[in-house]
């Protein structure tokens, strides 16, 4: 999407007419993705921490049965993403994003209808495919092409919706498994979609400002603050990168690794976070208050984070942000007390979110905005598959060992070498074409 050309007015989305000249359209592009995301990954990711004991218990399922077909949904979902990125790139996500929150919302309805473990298989891969098109990769997207230097603080805005969806939808679900099981949850959360984060995509997002004759983050050329960043100048931010020639630097497969390393931990903890815990409390209510405490925890650093980020080094922000999640793994099976783990599990949610925010940070940082769904694409990928294996793994070690002493450690010890291995990116001094 090399030619950008500007909407007409009966083009634009409704909001777009109807907003002020005067006020920075991007910010309404963050709050309306953030809206969406509540329910698109409040059901996508948080519910299925949620889904994962009713399904065990109404079909008689084991854990590793289960947490096989979430496995594979991390794995096709970062499929799916690595695959619509380039496409986002040169056609814009909104179709995309259109055909996936449909196949979210319908999907998630057809959880509550499964029967026989082919069905479970299926239905998550329709789940995985629709997140992977609508979500991630292609908000992300957008928010890189509307925010330079004001992106952390975007971020921020738009991804708080997925941390939402965490506090809103764990207890909601849990209390809605206990009024009608599985046939009453996933129905309901999944017309939620189709009814709210559909419409909004309608309602107010474009992909670039560009369309609406703006520019990033409102700032004419004159206007640009002078930084010591060289990443985030015109030049840098819009660079053209193939994905062959990022794979050809040091730094991408610096943040691949990283992130993907930190995923398998971070994915596989939340999955089997409140079985984990309903264990500890003996009270499925805890265990979902939990989960709920780590996606409040979330909310309220990401905004403190989002803050700061822009001014700071950010490879040494994610190496703290991946060590004190590692701390929290090894030491929530080690204490006792429901302070005290409570406690972790804020801990641990103050690093979820902001390590997101931090990948798409130092992808767009360092390859720039108009390459962003080629590159992301690849990246989140990887992460994802590394999404897969935590559950898969945290699974098989939990049912090998008995319990989560040991799986909890070995994931945290990929952490903190994650920690290590970010810190090697570094910017990119190849000039690529400019559009």
């Amino acid at each position: 999407m090399s030619s950008i050309k500007q909407l007409k007015t009966d083009e634009l989305p409704i909001l777009a007419r109807i907003v002020p000249h005067t006020f920075f359209y991007g910010w309404v592009i963050a709050i309306a993705i953030g809206v969406q995301m509540i329910f698109v990954q409040g059901i996508g990711y948080y519910a299925l921490s949620v889904f994962l004991g009713p399904l065990q218990d109404e079909h008689d399922w084991s854990n590793a049965l289960v947490s096989g077909s979430i496995g594979m949904y991390f794995v096709v979902t970062g499929i799916a993403a690595g695959i619509v990125g380039p496409f986002v790139d040169r056609q814009g996500p909104i179709k995309f994003m259109a055909v996936g929150f449909t196949l979210v919302g319908l999907s998630a309805i057809a959880i509550g209808f499964i029967k026989e473990p082919w069905q479970l298989y299926v239905v998550f891969l329709i789940l995985a495919v629709g997140l992977g098109m609508s979500a991630n990769v292609a908000t992300n997207a957008i928010i890189t092409r509307w925010f330079v230097h004001k992106r952390a603080r975007a971020i921020t805005i738009s991804s708080t919706g997925i941390s939402l969806g965490g506090v809103l939808f764990a207890p909601f679900g849990a209390w809605l498994v206990t009024q009608g099981g599985l046939q009453l949850a996933a129905p309901v959360m999944g017309i939620m979609v189709l009814i709210i984060a559909l419409p909004v995509l309608w309602l107010a997002i474009i992909f670039d400002p560009r369309q609406l004759g703006s520019t990033p983050d409102g700032l004419d050329i004159d206007q640009i603050p002078t930084s010591k960043n060289t990443q985030l100048n015109f030049e840098s931010q819009n660079r053209i990168w193939t994905r062959n020639e990022a794979l050809h630097t040091f730094s991408f497969w610096a943040i691949l690794i990283s992130f993907t390393l930190v995923l398998i931990s971070q994915t596989g903890f939340v999955i089997h976070e409140v079985v984990f815990l309903e264990d500890r409390f003996e009270s499925k209510t805890m265990a979902a208050a939990a989960l709920s405490l780590t996606a409040f925890a979330s909310i309220l650093a990401r905004l403190f984070v989002g803050m700061i980020a822009d001014m700071m080094d950010k490879r040494l922000l994610t190496s703290a942000l991946f060590i004190l999640q590692a701390s929290v793994l090894l030491l929530i099976t080690r204490l006792d007390g429901t302070v005290s783990i409570y406690l972790l599990t804020f801990l641990f949610g103050c690093t979820i979110g902001n390590i997101y925010m931090m990948q798409t940070l130092l992808v767009g940082e360092i390859f720039g905005m108009l390459s962003f769904g080629s590159v992301f694409g690849i990246i989140a990928m990887s992460g994802q598959i590394g999404s897969a294996m935590g559950p898969l793994v945290i699974g098989f070690l939990e049912e090998y060992t008995g319990g989560y002493d040991i799986p909890f450690t070995c994931v945290a010890i990929t952490t903190y070498l994650a920690a290590f291995v970010i810190l090697a990116v570094r910017p990119t001094a190849t000039i690529h074409r400019v559009s």
